[in-house]
Formats: structure tokens, sequence, C-alpha cells
């Protein structure tokens, strides 16, 4: 007695697919050998079932209930078919999965019985013609046996099979087979001869091991070098005995180790005569696999590539070198120690990129926890072993879809290796076509303008004077698009008919999605006239085949519901006779009517209708909706669908919806069909809705290259829904100068062939496209295992779909190019891409495709399958004929465009000079009128006025507004910039002038002893004409710092507004240039080192495998820079001149590609484009921001706090001037807590070490602090070493120009060694002049200290900018003193990190209580804790000079800003742990509307959660709210 499969097998877990099919078979019998060895399973099922899906069933049941036994487990299935199946309708549905079985009994039947002819000529007889050749003759009898085994036994049919024989065809063109022949001949030859003088080449060097090989050219895994026979083929050399094991020897040998090489000095680093040794003696020993290195071996030989080196400094004056080395297989770690003064020496050969062989012992190093060497015997050069793949066909191909790094997290290439490669192989051009993004076009031009500069040299050597870059190497420049076909209408074939015609609503229900290869089961029509539904008609189709058992779990509709029903023929015309006056609608029509069009033209039917989408219809008016399947549609409309999937009840419900929407339609003023379509076509939200496809579109020229600009800048401002979409009629539009290809498997038409769609859909895509593309196999291999894609089941059938392209180019005269869809460049890339796609959530990202490069070779093998002919055209011809028709551009102008502000000459000129004349009086000092003059000169020479015109419009406006300007970088270099009102630093040298009567010193002997230094610290002093106090001014700066020597460097004006005045500013930018003229500048967001690493660690620990750290770094490496999102700078603005267009430039998007936003970015990185347009740095800061706040406090104008007190300079040097004792205060020495800029410990020791006396002292000590290499090691040592004071050594870039001069150097020459030395160019070892530089300054008494100096900096501050800043921190320090309330309030509100109501306002005893648990945490505060630890001292502070926190009052307490109360502070709401800036927003807002009643009130008025409220609570700042509203009795006695 049979029993149901999952009653036998309860506990069995299968797939879902499979699982369904399983459940509706019986089990006959189980039975079992008497070993318990061999479990049948006999099966009956009348389903078909393929045999892949029987034998995953074994694999299942052996492995789920039977895993420790040794067991096979075999089904025996057996199938009773419906009456719809004959055996040609089963050979049709089953002779894949036969082919599998015949695969697994013999590959010479399978391959006999699948070259065979099968005919039928009766319904129970079969006829197999095979191959005349003595091998099928021989086995046609098991062939015969083992077919009458399934067809009669297991399918149940009653069949006789006769057998024939044909002569074996030998091709259809015999110089095809004799050419494919030689092709594989010729790459064997050219492989087997690389090898061998590969290993000839090794062997010479080194003797060969086998390792997987790398390319230096990109610095990644290669092939694999083949490994000679030898006696010692692991590689180590002996046992690691005595000594204490995992302990480096410290670059000690042992006890007469090199005895036998010669006598060498002691302590000398090498130790033999060969000149390839680096370091200690010579070895012969092969070199093992890294791979190979487990657990502590003893002494090892191993080779590699050096990837990274690192040097650390220990006692007794030794070093430890730290190199990670690569073959390819791992990476490993080695340690070696010398003595300090050979690391330079030693260094100079291990460095990245060299080949090394070493030998050492293999050990767990105990510092790291890995096994690493040490005690190093000796290390040696190398010569490179890789192998790198070369293209030699005489003719080459051109790649025409390549995607590099900024493919949105899936390509993982970089442009510029990519493009060397196809330029090294001799290839004409390589296309860029990223996802989406054109972001790596300025990074690949990059590199062909270097390759063009060195041809371009090589051609003029040669005689050529005038050479045209278009018959070079040419990049083309392209994006793989999402298409999206918005070219289907709502209505087909509308004829402007009303809404209120006659519609025929219907639904189909079909074997399959292809019309041409699937059939109709059920049609189900309702007719609607007049908004009501009047007939029905509803039948079954026999489709006379049988129907799919994933159709009947959709659709219920079994072979015995349709077996008596009329076929299509009898069906068809009924159904149009029901039509017949009607508009045809249906959901999804385009699907519902390719069916009906196909039945029709095969039985001779006309095939012209006007029918209506309602899917087309819901997109544009239920905009919100994120799906518009039927039931989704229904739900939202309140319709109901029962019996989904079956015809008639889904035609009834889309009927319904029709009538709904016809009413919808005309609330919006539409009544017939050609308004629809209107509607239709302007509906953005439909296009962001419809489904996507892939599409290449390459620029032809720059007008195309414009035209690209601008479909990018639309899909992704206009149309971006998941990805940036291109709707085909904006590509129609703009599809002058652009050239189209229709892409891979994700293409439109591709997918229409996997879909089966009808001759006239197929037609219509190709007309399309301008060249049609196919792609190697393995490309696509994924959709063989796919469950989504049924009609692929073979490599063949991806074959078939190619010959199908092919076939379709040549009908439709397009040409056909074969492409890789490249994603990396070389096959062992591979691993980069699958550990990314792995972190992203793919699961199928071990299974990765060969999307690398292939060579020309490599592709006619790949498709060597369609002829070689054809396989040339397809693979080199075409190819090179399409980038032939793309002319040699740059990815950017290369043309300057700044904005045009008229008269901006004049309007600099003439407010220059009133500001000059209103401090100076109206006869300028010569000084003045010399440096206005020269500036102004430079300034409007080279064009620069309106960005000094445009920053001066944003100061003021700024500052009219009531908030401060700081400015950055050297712009305070520019006195120009100061009568401007730029900046408020004034770059003259220190000197007096009287604003009443105008008198000036600049000249006297008591001002020029303060030159280099600041006026601000000069004695006061009185008028000597008028008896008025002299104002004090100048910081010593020169012009040359800001515009270069010649004065035409590029002016960078950076401007530090306040934070909160930052989007003003930017939106002041639109009021001077107008709207649309401005956008912020675009940055990419790239896959950091730490993620990368992060990525590649979790990718191995998921699959239990363990890398050492330095395997990690290498393949992270390979990951690194990948494109994550796009951003926008923090301050850049990019200014678009009037009337130029910006997708000229760049094309645009929002940044994040975030829809919310009105922010408008540049898509390329502004760097890009920087020489091409203005950018703006309108910059937010908070120094100007809490200023603003300290003057809103206080009512102080920040601009008459004098710059010279003593008593904020006392600040700088104790705590005095606060009243406190540094014991108060936890032991800081100074008052500089909290104070912008030398508020920090290390700033706060670097103010102690250089005891500042003066202002101008301030300005050097921020100069040191934003440095690199200026102070640690180098200014602070000179200083405690009493070699230079705070006052003579190097501070900011301009002291090195300025002293150079003083001491007699040429001014040019002087200002070049400041710009070396303050871009670190002389410490890299960058600059070619340093050595003739320095011998200048020497003879020109520049002690050497100075100079050794100018060596260690690696980058240095300008003085303006340092000045900037100080003058800024400097008022807020004047607060600190005089209005200590109102500074603590400012500091709160916007510099603190994490200010804690709970912790730092429960008075002083609380908080230090809680200081004093920090510090015994110090070492394991988390991020949070040490901010709050920084804002627990300002508090301290705080109350330690006396002053006290007020109770929030939520009634009166700002939900941002801390305000002063009574004499005491009061913290903002915001201050509470947990309350975030809009929950206290929401409370300040309720708390408008009256008093609070209960708990309950105030949670609902506010919407803060229960936990903040609890703590409020907890806190006692709700007073005595009740719990809830409710009136108790008991509140009434």
């Amino acid at each position: 007695m049979s029993k149901p499969f999952f009653e036998v097998f309860p506990s069995l877990q299968l797939n879902t697919d499979i699982r369904d099919l399983m459940g509706q078979t019986e089990v006959e019998r189980v039975s079992a050998t008497k070993r318990r060895d061999f479990l049948r399973v006999y099966l009956k099922s009348t389903r078909l079932i393929q045999k892949t899906d029987i034998w995953t069933t074994e694999q299942e049941i052996k492995k789920q209930l039977f895993p420790q036994a040794n067991l096979t487990v075999k089904i025996y299935e057996k199938f009773e078919l419906s009456s719809q199946y004959n055996p040609e309708k089963l050979m049709d549905i089953y002779k894949e999965s036969i082919l599998e079985e015949f695969r697994e009994y013999s590959h010479i039947q399978y391959n006999a019985l699948k070259t065979a002819k099968i005919e039928y000529p009766s319904e129970n007889e079969m006829l197999l013609t095979l191959e005349d050749t003595v091998l099928n003759h021989s086995m046609e009898g098991e062939i015969l046996q083992i077919l009458e085994k399934i067809l009669v036994e297991r399918c149940g049919f009653s069949v006789k099979i006769h057998t024939a024989y044909v002569e074996k065809e030998t091709g259809r063109f015999q110089e095809e087979e004799e050419a494919k022949i030689r092709l594989k001949v010729d790459a064997i030859y050219s492989r087997t001869k690389g090898r061998r003088e590969e290993g000839e080449q090794t062997a010479s060097a080194e003797g060969s091991g086998q390792s997987t090989a790398q390319d230096p050219e990109t610095g990644k895994a290669a092939e694999t070098a083949q490994k000679p026979k030898t006696e010692n083929s692991g590689g180590v050399t002996k046992s690691f005995q005595g000594g204490s094991r995992g302990e480096f020897k410290r670059g000690e040998f042992k006890k007469g180790e090199f005895r036998k090489g010669g006598n060498f000095e002691k302590g000398a680093l090498k130790r033999s005569d060969n000149p390839d040794v680096i370091y200690g003696r010579d070895f012969e020993e092969e070199a093992m696999k890294i791979e190979e290195l487990i657990g502590e071996m003893g002494e090892v030989v191993i080779r590699g590539k050096v990837l990274s080196v690192d040097t650390r400094d220990i006692k007794n004056e030794k070093t430890i070198i730290i190199f990670n080395i690569s073959d390819f297989t791992d990476t490993m770690t080695i340690k070696m120690f010398v003595r300090t003064e050979q690391v330079k020496e030693v260094t100079g050969d291990i460095k990245p990129g060299a080949f090394l062989k070493v030998k050492g012992i293999c050990m767990m190093d105990k510092f790291d926890h890995e096994l690493a060497i040490g005690s190093i015997a000796g290390i040696k050069k190398i010569p490179d072993f890789t192998n790198t793949r070369m293209d030699t066909s005489a003719r080459k191909r051109v790649e025409l879809h390549c995607h590099t790094k900024m493919s949105d997290m899936d390509g993982v290439s970089e442009a510029k290796d990519i493009v060397k490669r196809a330029y090294k192989w001799g290839h004409r051009a390589i296309a860029i076509t990223d996802h989406g993004v054109v972001q790596s076009f300025t990074d690949a031009n990059h590199v062909w303008d270097d390759l063009w500069k060195a041809e371009k040299g090589k051609r003029k050597e040669a005689g050529d004077e005038n050479p045209d870059k278009q018959d070079f190497f040419k990049i083309i420049y392209g994006v793989e698009a999402y298409l999206v076909d918005d070219l289907k209408e709502i209505v087909t074939n509308d004829k402007g008919q009303s809404l209120h015609e006659d519609y025929v609503v219907f639904d189909i229900e079909t074997t399959g999605f292809s019309p041409v290869n699937n059939r109709i089961i059920e049609i189900g029509a309702v007719k609607v006239s007049g908004g009501e539904i009047v007939d029905r008609f509803s039948t079954f189709v026999n489709p006379d085949v049988p129907i799919p058992f994933e159709i009947e779990k959709l659709t219920s509709i079994r072979d015995e519901d349709v077996m008596d029903s009329p076929q299509i023929d009898v069906i068809l015309p009924q159904f149009l006779q029901f039509c017949e006056g009607c508009i045809m609608v249906a959901h999804n029509a385009s699907f519902d009517m390719s069916f009906i069009m196909e039945n029709c033209r095969r039985l001779g039917y006309p095939q012209e209708f006007t029918y209506v989408d309602t899917v087309g219809i819901s997109r544009v008016l239920l905009k919100n909706q994120s799906k518009h399947t039927l039931d989704a549609v229904a739900k939202t409309l309140g319709i109901s669908l029962e019996n989904h999937h079956r015809a008639v009840d889904d035609a009834e419900c889309t009927a319904h919806i029709f009538v709904k929407f016809i009413k919808m339609l005309e609330e919006q003023d539409i009544h017939n069909l050609t308004e629809v379509n209107a509607l239709g076509a302007s509906s953005v939200d439909a296009v962001k809705k419809m489904p996507s496809y892939h599409a290449i579109i390459l620029a032809k020229n720059d007008l195309g290259r414009i035209n690209l600009y601008r479909l990018v800048s639309q899909s992704h401002l206009t149309y971006f829904n998941k990805h940036p979409r291109i709707p085909k009629s904006l590509v129609m539009k703009y599809r002058e100068g652009l050239i189209l290809g229709s892409a891979c498997e994700a293409g439109e038409l591709y997918r229409a062939l996997l879909d089966g769609q009808s001759d006239a859909q197929i037609a219509r895509l190709v007309k399309f496209y301008d060249y049609l593309e196919i792609q190697p196999c393995g490309n696509n291999k994924f959709m063989i295992a796919s469950e989504r894609v049924r009609n692929v089941n073979s490599i063949e059938d991806i074959q078939n779909i190619n010959r199908k392209i092919v076939s379709l180019g040549e009908q439709f005269h397009k040409p056909v190019v074969a492409t890789c869809d490249v994603h990396f460049l070389d096959p062992e890339d591979e691993v980069y891409r699958r550990i990314i796609m792995a972190g992203r959530g793919f699961d199928d990202a071990d299974d990765q495709a060969p999307l690398y490069l292939h060579t020309t070779e490599e592709m006619l093998e790949e498709f060597s399958y369609l002829g070689s002919d054809k396989a040339e055209e397809i693979v080199i011809t075409n190819t090179n004929m399409i980038a032939d028709m793309i002319e040699t551009i740059a990815p950017v102008r290369p043309d300057k465009c700044p904005p045009v502000i008229p008269d901006s000459d004049k309007t600099l000129t003439e407010i220059c000079y009133n500001r000059a004349h209103e401090i100076y009086g109206p006869d300028l000092p010569q000084i003045v009128e010399a440096r206005l003059e020269k500036e102004l000169n430079s300034i409007i020479k080279n064009g620069f006025a309106v960005m000094y015109i445009i920053a001066q419009k944003l100061v003021w406006k700024s500052v009219e507004d009531g908030y401060l300007v700081g400015s950055r970088g050297s712009v305070g270099s520019s006195f120009v910039a100061t009568m401007a009102g730029i900046t408020e630093v004034n770059p003259l040298s220190p000197h007096y002038y009287c604003s009443k009567c105008h008198y000036v010193d600049f000249d006297s002997d008591e001002v020029k002893a303060y030159a280099g230094k600041a006026g601000i610290d000069m004695p006061d002093k009185l008028c000597p004409v008028c008896g008025e106090k002299l104002h004090k001014d100048g910081f010593d700066i020169p012009f040359e710092t800001f515009l270069g020597f010649k004065g035409d460097k590029e002016p960078d004006i950076d401007l530090n507004f306040s934070g909160e005045y930052q989007s003003k500013a930017h939106k002041y930018t639109e009021v001077i240039f107008g709207a649309g003229q401005t956008f912020r500048a675009g940055t990419i967001a790239t896959l950091a080192d730490k993620t990368a690493f992060g990525y590649v660690k979790n990718y191995f620990e998921e699959r239990g495998i363990h890398k050492r750290t330095s395997e990690i770094d290498r393949i992270a490496s390979g990951c690194t820079g990948v494109r994550r999102s796009t951003g926008q700078h923090p301050g850049g603005i990019v200014v678009l001149p009037l009337g130029q267009d910006i997708n000229s430039f760049t094309p645009v998007q929002h940044p994040a590609n975030d829809m919310t936003t009105d922010t408008i970015t540049t898509h390329f990185d502004y760097h890009s484009i920087d020489h091409n347009l203005l950018k703006l740095d309108i910059l937010g800061h908070d120094d100007p921001t809490m200023i603003r706040m300290l003057q809103d406090l206080t009512g102080r104008d920040p601009l008459t706090i004098p710059l010279d007190g003593q008593d904020v300079m006392s600040l700088f040097q104790n705590t005095d001037a606060l009243g406190i004792t540094p014991e108060q205060i936890g032991g800081t020495k100074l008052g500089a807590l909290g104070i912008p800029e030398f508020g920090t410990d290390f700033a706060m020791q670097m103010v102690i070490d250089a005891k500042p006396k003066a202002f101008s002292d301030l300005v050097r000590i921020s100069g040191l602090s934003h440095g690199t290499n200026v102070w640690l090691g180098n200014a602070q040592d000179l200083i405690m070493s009493g070699v230079a004071t705070i006052s003579t050594a190097i501070c900011t870039r301009d002291d090195i120009m300025l002293y150079l001069i003083q001491m007699g150097v040429e001014s040019e020459k002087s200002f070049k060694i400041m710009e070396a030395v303050r871009k670190g160019m002389v410490a890299k070892g960058r600059c070619a002049m340093w050595e003739e530089w320095k011998e200048d300054m020497l003879a020109h008494n520049v002690p050497q200290w100075y100079i050794e100096s100018c060596q260690k900096i690696e980058y240095m501050f300008p003085k303006a900018h340092a000045a900037a800043y100080v003058m800024m921190a400097w008022r807020i320090a004047y607060c600190k003193i005089h209005y200590p309330l109102a500074y603590y309030g400012a500091f709160f509100s916007i510099r603190a990190k994490a200010f804690s109501y709970e912790i730092m306002c429960q008075g002083q005893k609380h908080l230090e209580s809680v200081m004093v648990d920090y510090k015994k945490r110090q070492d394991t505060l988390s991020n949070k804790e040490k901010d709050a630890m920084g804002d627990m001292r300002i508090v301290q502070e705080m109350y330690a000079r006396g002053f006290e926190f007020e109770p929030i009052d939520i009634f009166r307490a700002q939900s941002r800003s801390f305000q002063i109360v009574d004499g005491k502070l009061m913290p903002s709401l915001n201050s509470i742990d947990g309350l975030g800036e809009k929950a206290a927003d929401a409370i300040v807002e309720a708390a408008k509307d009256g008093p609070f009643l209960s708990k309950d009130d105030f949670r609902q008025r506010t919407k803060v959660s229960k936990t903040i409220i609890d703590l409020m609570d907890s806190l006692g700042l709700l007073g005595d709210l009740p719990e809830s509203n409710q009136i108790s009795i008991f509140d009434l006695v």
C-alpha cells in the first residue's frame, strides 16, 4: 500500500520547488539490502520529475537521514502521465533529463544520443538516426535498452524504437575546421613557448618553484607556473632545534654559520660575494609555497614580492625591519634585526615591488601571535617570477564593455590599470562603461594623457612635427545604462477613442511566458459598457501539450481540466467575435495581447487591436504605490479578488479596476485614450517603477559626450529609483553623437529571447540599437542552475541564444560584437569581486563568472562554435569598426570658465582704495599704495578680480547679518583681501596708525623691532600729532605666499562661516550668480582600508578559513577604492558661468542619490573639474558661531575686544586670571582649557614648552600645531635644547621665505625653497634641487640646524591662517575671563561633544566622583566617555570658579542652547542623555501650549519615549506630575 512521500520521510528538508513536486508523489515501497548499504525507494508520480531533482532528493535523504551510514540511496521513479503526453511531447520536455542520465552511464552514449536526429513516424513509434560510426554501432543495443527502460517502464508508453544511420558531417566549410585547428595549435605553441622561456629564466636565476604568479603591472596574482621535479621539493632545509620556541634571535647568527662564505668583517650585512645577496649568506635551496607554511617548521626558504616595509627603532641602537612578502598563494611577515646605521642600506633593496628569496626560521611571533619568519640567515634578489598574459594576435580586438571600481561595488579594477593593459596589449581602444555612472572617466583620461605625451615625444623625435592623436590609442567613454522602455504606450494603437466606448477586459492563463513557444490554457473576459459589466466569456483551451507543474501550482489548472476542451483554433474565433467592436483591456496587456496576436498570426486573423494596459494607468494614477500587481492594485482600490490567477476572476477584477480608473482619469480632465497616453508619457513616477534593462551607450564625439552627460544627469536627478534610470524617450531626444549597444544578458533583447517573445517584438527591440552584443558562455552559465530561467539548461542553450543574436544582426544589418563585460582584469582577480559581493550579501558570490579582460586569442576560442570567419568578424572586425566610428575626445573641457561679474576689476579697486583711505587717510603711505598697486595689478591682470568680489559679497552679507567670518589658508597674505573686507588679517609689516588725523608709523626703530612679529604686540602709544590712542596692526606676511612670486598662482579663497550661517551663505551664491548656476562640489566615497579588511576577514571567517593578517591586508588592497556612494564637499560650491551648460563640464546628481533633497552636486569628484570651474570654499566653523552666541549673551561687539590684554595672555602661562589654582582643576597648569587652537592637552603642552609671551608667539604655536613633522621631533627638540626659541624656530611656511631673504638668499629661490619644504617634497626625497639649494643656504650662513629642520617637514601651515584662527581664539579667551557664564554657556552649547546633564549638573562632588572613576578606567574608556571626560574638565573648571548650574525648567529651558538664569547656567534640554535635538525642539513647542497635566500628557504632546520620561523624572525635572490624567476618588478627599 503506497503512502504520501512526506509521510515516509516527514523530517526531510528540500528546497521549495522540489518539495512541492515530491509532495505530489507516493512511495510504493522501500527496501534495503541485507548489509544495509543500499536503500531503494520506489516512487509513483502523476507529474514528470526531472532526473536532477531525483538525484538531489537521493542526496538529501542520505545526508539528512543517514549521515553516518555507508549507504547508497536510489530512487526508482514511475510516472502515470496524463493523455496530454505522447513520446514526442515527452521528449520535448524530458530530453535534457534523459541526456543527463546517459552522461552518467557513458559519455560515448551521451554524445551519440545528443547528436542523433529523433523523428516520430507515428504516434507510438520513434526513429533514432545516429551518426554512422563504429562506436555508435557497438553501443546501439545499450542505447535502445536504456531508452525503452525510460519510455516504457518509467513513463508508461507503448513505443517502438528504431534506428537508422547517416554519414557523419565534416562541417560546413573545410577551411573553418582547419582554421580552428590552426588557432588551437598557435595558442598551445605560444603558451608552451612562454612557459619554456619563463622556466629557463627562473632556473638560471634561482631554480624554479611552483607558484601562483602576479602581474607586475597591477600587483595582482597571475597564472600558475610549472614546477619542475627536484629532490628537495618541500623548501624546508632543516628542523628548528634549540632555543626557546617562537622567539626571534634579533639578527644574530649561530656560531660558525658563515665560515664557508669567505672572510667578512664582524657585523657586516653581507657574508657572500654574490651581488644578488642583500643580507646574510648565499643559499641555493628551492623555495616552498608560503601557503604550505603551517606551524613552526624550523628553517625554511620562501620567495615572493615585497608588499610593504616598516621599521621600528629599539634599544641598543638597533632597528627591527618588518616586511610582508607574498608569492600569491599566501603572504608572510618577515622580521629582522639590524644595527640602526645599516637600515638605509638594507631598505634600499628591501622595498615594495622587489622580488626576494628569504631563508629564515618559521616560528610563532609572540608579539603578533601569528606565524612569521625571523632569525634571517639570508636574503637575495631574484627576478620577477610572475607570468603576464599577453595578446599576441596579429589583429587585435577592442573591448567595448568594461567596468571599473567606480561601478557601484561591482567592478574591482582601477581605470588606469585597464587602460594600461589594453595599451600594452596593442589594442587600438578600450571602452569604459560603468553601471549608470561616468566617474572613472577622469582617471582613465589622466593615464591616456601620460601615454599620449610619451607617444607624441617619440613621434616628434621621428620627424612628425604635428602628431595626430586621432590615430593613437583611444579611450571610448560610455556607460552601461539602466534603460527603461517608456516608448510602450499605456494605450497601443489608440485612435482617440472616448473612455466611454465598449471595452473587453480579459485575462489569459498560459503554459509559460513565450507567445511563440507556449500555449493558452484559459481565456476569461468581461464586456464593459457604460461603466457596467454586461457580458462574460470564460473557457479552458486545450494546449495539446502537458501543463508544467509550476503553472499548475500557480493556476490550479491541470491537464485533466483542459483535455476535453477545444483547442485554440476553435476558441480564438469565438473570443474575437465576443470582442468585436470593443477596445481590449488587460493588466500587463503586452503579455496577454502578445499571445492573442501570435495566435491570430498563426491562424490568419487580423492582428490590429487597440488595447489598454491597466498597469500603465496604475503607475500614473497610484504614484505612491510600490507594487502594481493585480492583487496589490485591487487591495488599494478596495476591490475583491478571489481565485487569483484564474482568468475569468482576474478579468472581472481588472474590469472593476478599470471602471474606477475611468472615474479617476475624468477627475483629471482626461476623456479619451490619446489624453491617457499623453498623461503616461509625462509621468516620471511611471518610469521609476517600470522594469529596467542594461544597455551600452558610447559617446562618438564631443556632442555625444555632452548628450551622454545629459542622460546621466537626468537619470540621477529625475528618474533615480534604486538605480539611475534612463527612459528610451530621453535617449531619443539626445541620441545625436551616441552609439547604442544591446549589452549583456540583463539587456532587453537577451531577456526577450529568453522569454520567447514574438518576432515582431524582437524586431522592434533590434531596430532600436546600433549594434548587438554577445558574450562568452561562462558569463551566463549561472542561468543553467537558476530556477528563474527555465529555457537554459546547458551551455549549448547559451550558444544557441548567441547564435540567434548573430542571426538577428545579419537579418537587420546590425553589427554584432563580442565583449567580455569586464569586471576584473585577470582571472585570479575574481577573489576581490567575490569578497565584495559576499560582503553585500549575495548568495552566489562564490560562483564568479569569468568576467576578466580576454585576449584576442581567448575570445576567438570562446566563439569558435560560430565558425572561424564569424568569430573573427564579431571579435575583431566589428569591435574595431565601432572604435573607428568614435573620435578621440577628453571627458572634461580643457578651458577655464570663471564666472563673470561686470566691472569686477573697477569695483574691487574702488572698494580697496576707499577702505585704505578710510584707514590711512587721503594721502596713502607709500608702503600701502605700493602693496595695493602690486597686488591689484597681479589680481586684475590674471583675471582673479571676480573671485575677490565674490568673496567680498559673501563676507559682507554674513557680517551684515551679524556673523563674523574667519579666513582660512593664505588669503590673509593679501592686503587687497584685507581692504576688501574678506579677511581681518592685515599682512603689512607692524605699524601704528591714527584713525583721527591719519598719522602712520611704519619706519621708526621702535616699530621695525617688531618685524616678522605682530603689530598687536607693540606697546600702546598716543598719536604724536593729535593725542588720540593709536591703532596697532600688521602681521608681516608676504603676498607671494598667496599668489606666488609672479602673482599668477590660482587663488584659493577659503572662508570660515558660522555653522549656523553656512546654509544661508550657500543660498546667497544663487543671489549673486542666479538660480541654477551654483552646484555643491561632489565627492566619491570608496571602500576604505579598514572596511575592506573587515570584508576580507569576515569572508574567510564565515567559511572557517584562517588567514594571516598580512594575507588579509594583501587581498584587502585589491578591494579598496571601490565606489560605495557619493557625497558633497562640506563647503565647496562650484559656479557655472551664465550661458554655459553644466553638462559640458560634468553630469550632476543629488548627494548619495537622496531624492528628498534639493541639493545638487557635481557627478565628478570636484578635483576633476577644478581647473575648469570656480570652486568656492564656504565652510562651516564653530568659532564664528560661538562668537555670535557670546555677542548675543553679553551684548559686546566682538570687534571691540582688544587683542593685547595681558590678562588674556596670562591664560597661556598660568591659571591666575581665572582665580583658581591648577590643583583645583586636576593639575591643569594653564587657563586655556576650551580655548580653540590651545585647549587640548597636546596644544597646552606645546604652549608650556614654547613659553609664549606675545600674540605673535601664539600665532607661531598655532602654525606648529597644524603642521606635520614640524613640532614633534623638530621644533620641540630645538626649543627644549636651547638651540632655537619660539621666535626663531620654523613655525609657518612664511617663516622660511622671509628668513632666507633676510639671510641674503635670492628672493625667488627663497620662495621655491619654501614651497618645496612646506609640501614635504624635501622630506620625501622628491626635490631634485635640494642639494644645490642646501649649498647656497650654507653659503649664506643659514645654520645647519635650520636646514635639518627643513628636511623633516612634511606639511606647513600658512601664517595668515594661523593669525586668523588666533584672533578668533583670543576673543573667546577674553570672554572666558570677563564674561565667564556666557563663555561656559556658549562652549557647552556649541563645542561640547558629550555633555551629560545627569553626570555634570548634579554638583561638583558628584562630577568629581565620576571623573575619579573615569581616570581609573582611562585605558578602556569608550569614545563617548573620552569625549565626556573632556567636557567634564571644563565643567570642573566652572565649578572651581564658583559658578553653578540652574536645574532645567521644562517651561523655560531652550532646546539646544544653555542660558544664564539668575546668575546661574541653565542647561539645554538636549543635554539630557538620549534626548535628541528634534525631541528637545518638540518639548519646547509643546510647553508653549500650556502646563502638562500628567506624564501621559507629556508623552503624548512631546512624543518623547517612556525611557527618557523616566530619566527626567528621576532627575526631578517633571516635578510632581501624576502618571495619568485620570482623577482618583482619593484626589477629591
